[in-house]
Protein backbone atom coordinates (compact mmCIF):
# COMPACT_ATOMS: atom_id res chain seq x y z
CA UNK A 1 0.00 0.00 0.00
CA UNK A 2 1.58 3.28 -0.63
CA UNK A 3 2.18 5.92 1.93
CA UNK A 4 -0.07 8.44 2.61
CA UNK A 5 -0.14 11.66 0.76
CA UNK A 6 1.44 14.29 2.73
CA UNK A 7 -0.82 17.03 0.87
CA UNK A 8 -3.61 15.93 2.50
CA UNK A 9 -2.69 17.65 6.33
CA UNK A 10 -0.62 20.18 7.56
CA UNK A 11 0.66 21.37 10.73
CA UNK A 12 0.95 25.72 10.80
CA UNK A 13 2.25 27.11 14.67
CA UNK A 14 0.01 29.26 16.21
CA UNK A 15 -2.94 28.09 14.01
CA UNK A 16 -4.22 25.14 16.49
CA UNK A 17 -1.56 25.46 18.83
CA UNK A 18 1.03 23.76 16.83
CA UNK A 19 -1.67 20.82 15.82
CA UNK A 20 -2.05 19.24 13.12
CA UNK A 21 -4.36 20.05 11.21
CA UNK A 22 -6.37 19.10 8.25
CA UNK A 23 -5.08 21.55 4.56
CA UNK A 24 -7.50 24.02 4.15
CA UNK A 25 -9.27 24.01 7.87
CA UNK A 26 -9.06 24.65 11.46
CA UNK A 27 -9.84 20.97 12.15
CA UNK A 28 -7.62 18.90 13.98
CA UNK A 29 -6.55 15.78 12.71
CA UNK A 30 -7.34 14.14 15.69
CA UNK A 31 -10.71 14.57 15.14
CA UNK A 32 -10.90 11.61 13.27
CA UNK A 33 -9.83 9.71 16.20
CA UNK A 34 -11.95 11.14 18.72
CA UNK A 35 -15.18 10.70 17.03
CA UNK A 36 -14.99 7.80 14.00
CA UNK A 37 -16.08 5.87 17.37
CA UNK A 38 -19.68 7.69 16.92
CA UNK A 39 -19.59 8.97 13.80
CA UNK A 40 -18.78 7.61 10.40
CA UNK A 41 -16.66 8.96 7.43
CA UNK A 42 -19.29 10.34 5.59
CA UNK A 43 -20.70 11.93 8.88
CA UNK A 44 -17.13 13.06 9.44
CA UNK A 45 -16.99 14.61 6.17
CA UNK A 46 -19.98 16.86 6.80
CA UNK A 47 -19.73 17.90 10.13
CA UNK A 48 -16.32 18.96 10.37
CA UNK A 49 -16.07 20.08 6.37
CA UNK A 50 -13.04 17.77 5.40
CA UNK A 51 -12.91 15.29 2.61
CA UNK A 52 -13.12 12.07 2.64
CA UNK A 53 -9.34 11.51 1.30
CA UNK A 54 -8.62 13.53 4.14
CA UNK A 55 -9.91 11.30 6.81
CA UNK A 56 -8.66 8.15 4.46
CA UNK A 57 -5.06 9.62 4.63
CA UNK A 58 -5.05 10.08 8.71
CA UNK A 59 -6.67 6.61 8.76
CA UNK A 60 -3.71 4.95 6.07
CA UNK A 61 -1.31 7.19 8.02
CA UNK A 62 -2.04 5.43 11.58
CA UNK A 63 -2.17 1.99 9.95
CA UNK A 64 1.32 2.39 8.45
CA UNK A 65 2.63 3.69 11.79
CA UNK A 66 1.34 0.73 14.25
CA UNK A 67 2.94 -1.45 11.52
CA UNK A 68 6.59 -3.05 12.81
CA UNK A 69 9.65 -1.09 12.52
CA UNK A 70 12.06 -2.01 9.06
CA UNK A 71 14.79 -4.48 9.40
CA UNK A 72 17.64 -2.18 10.44
CA UNK A 73 20.23 -2.80 7.27
CA UNK A 74 23.88 -2.40 7.20
CA UNK A 75 25.04 -0.32 3.92
CA UNK A 76 27.39 -2.51 1.60
CA UNK A 77 28.83 0.55 0.97
CA UNK A 78 29.93 2.30 3.89
CA UNK A 79 29.67 1.19 7.20
CA UNK A 80 26.68 2.84 8.24
CA UNK A 81 23.29 1.07 9.52
CA UNK A 82 19.89 2.53 8.72
CA UNK A 83 16.05 1.80 8.66
CA UNK A 84 14.48 1.53 5.32
CA UNK A 85 11.92 3.79 5.24
CA UNK A 86 8.04 2.65 5.28
CA UNK A 87 6.86 6.05 5.19
CA UNK A 88 8.53 9.31 4.28
CA UNK A 89 9.26 12.03 6.84
CA UNK A 90 6.78 14.90 7.93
Amino acid sequence: MPPPNRDKKLSIPGKRSGAWVFKGTRTPVTTVFENLQDMSVDELVEEFGVTREQVQAVLQFAAHSAEAPAPVRKCSFCSTTARRALLPAI
